[in-house]
This record gives C-alpha cells, sequence and structure tokens, in this order.
C-alpha cells in the first residue's frame, strides 16, 4: 500500500496551490502525486514535456531510462535539452531541467539501454511506465514488461505531422499493446523520426497528452485512455478515437498467451528516444 504524505510544507501548498483548487486534485490528490513513481523509457521529444510536466506537478519520484546523449539535432523538439549540454547524457540533462523547475522531486537516472535482462526490473519498480522511444524493439519489449509486471502502460508515437496515443492495463480487462499490434512490422517499412522527419511541435503536443494522461491515472480521475486510441493528424488539427478491444488470440494477455517472459527479445535497435 502506498503511503502518502499530507504534511504539505507552506512552499509545496503555494507550489502546488492550482492544483489543491481542483476539486478533483485537492490535497488529497496532490498527496496521490507525491506519493507515486513514474517510470520515463526516453528522455527525447516525447519524454522532454513528459519529464518536465510530470516533474513541475509534484509526481515525488521519476525514473528516467536512456542512454543516449544530446547531439544537435535533438533540440529542434527534445525541450529539456540545451545547446551547452550538446555531448552529456540525456539522463542527466533531463534531470538537471526538471530539478530547475521543481527540485522537490526525486529523479532516479537509469542511463542504459532498456533489455530484455533489466526491462522486468526497471518496470516492477514503478507504479505506471511511459513509452517515448521510436523504435518497435524497445516498444514490444517495454510493453511486454509492463503487462507482465502487471504495470500501467502510456504509451504515445509521433511521425512527421501525426501523433498517436493510448494507455494499456491488460491486468485490469483493458488491451494490451499487442492487441493493437501483435507484432513489429518487418524492418525497414516503417521509418523512424530521424529517416522520415517530425514537426517538432508534435512531439510536445503528444508528450504533454501523455503526462495528461498519467496524471489522470495516478489521481483516478476522468475516464482512462485504456481500450482508447487517440490520433492526432496537426496538418487536419483534428482528433479521432479509436475504440480498442481485447484480443482473445493475443499473445500476450490471451487465455492462450505464449508470452511468459522476455527471453524472445534480442538488443533494442537504435538509441532508446531517437524521437
Amino acid at each position: 500500500m502506498i503511503t502518502m504524505d499530507l504534511d504539505f510544507t507552506e512552499d509545496e501548498i503555494q507550489r502546488y496551490s492550482r492544483h489543491i483548487l481542483l476539486q478533483d486534485v485537492g490535497g488529497i490528490g496532490q498527496a496521490k502525486l507525491k506519493a507515486a513513481r513514474v517510470l520515463v523509457v526516453g528522455a527525447g521529444g516525447l519524454g522532454s514535456p513528459l519529464i518536465l510536466y510530470l516533474a513541475a506537478a509534484g509526481v515525488g519520484t521519476l525514473g528516467v531510462v536512456d542512454n543516449d546523449v544530446v547531439d544537435l539535432s535533438n533540440l529542434q523538439r527534445q525541450v529539456a535539452h540545451t545547446t551547452d549540454r550538446i555531448g552529456v547524457s540525456k539522463v542527466a540533462s533531463a534531470t538537471i531541467t526538471a530539478h530547475a523547475i521543481n527540485p522537490g522531486v526525486t529523479i532516479e537516472q537509469h542511463a542504459v539501454r532498456l533489455s530484455a535482462d533489466n526491462a522486468l526490473d526497471l518496470v516492477s519498480r514503478y507504479d505506471i511506465v511511459c513509452d517515448g522511444t521510436d523504435n518497435f524493439a524497445t516498444r514490444f519489449l517495454v510493453a511486454d514488461a509492463c503487462a507482465l509486471a502487471k504495470r500501467t502502460l502510456v504509451s504515445a508515437a509521433v511521425l512527421r505531422f501525426e501523433g498517436q496515443l493510448s494507455t494499456f492495463k491488460p491486468h485490469q480487462g483493458g488491451p494490451c499493446y499487442r492487441c493493437l499490434y501483435a507484432a513489429p512490422p518487418p524492418p525497414g517499412v516503417v521509418p523512424t523520426c530521424s529517416e522520415a522527419g517530425v514537426l517538432g511541435a508534435v512531439t510536445g503536443v503528444m508528450g504533454t497528452l501523455q503526462a495528461t494522461e498519467v496524471l489522470k491515472e495516478i489521481l483516478g480521475i476522468g475516464e482512462s485512455m485504456s481500450g482508447r486510441l487517440l490520433v492526432w493528424e496537426a496538418l487536419e488539427a483534428r482528433f479521432r478515437t479509436i475504440r480498442l478491444r481485447p484480443d482473445p488470440a493475443c499473445a500476450l494477455c490471451g487465455p492462450d498467451a505464449t508470452i511468459k517472459d522476455l527471453s524472445a527479445h534480442g538488443d533494442t535497435e537504435g538509441p532508446a528516444c531517437a524521437i
């Protein structure tokens, strides 16, 4: 059971006053945020606004997984990083920026490549996991680890001028990521952002939507995105919602599931946050 600390300092009351004023949040909700542990996989275009908004909101412990360093080409969209930090570890850079916003949150830095050897252990340490990666090998690894560890996964993806968002809770009867995509596409069929490009602001919108869904899950308010896929087409300024249902033949969460561990996953391709 998570222990909530309702004893806020004067600084915390002032910092989170706009949350505390909300009937659906209040002091108890802010205490839930303070007690929560959230893992963000990828400190890039999606992970940047996600980490910063979760830190600003007062999520007590944030884990950040990324083995990459800041590159000049990242700065068009990865707003947690700055020009003077080129060559610096992304988890270290994101930590500096997040702590500049809110020094009261704990950030656990995991400057490692997510793999079949460490994914289940990392995921199991947190309440909610966020996927902000840009390669299918890592996406499926994160999704499988979350389902096996019975952890809620909030997943977003972007490419060119489009974004997608959903929440996966198969441990609560909802569909899992493999109910949507049963298996990764063949290599080279779907380009990455580094191959096809992405409008920087699109990653900001989707990362912020992702942060909103995480906060809703922690607070237990609103309608979860579990069972729904949100698609945003930026050029048309249009949102669409697609209903998702559990796949009875799903290899990960179906009644005859064949995926029982992460042994089928090889080395993930590319950096964990190529977005």
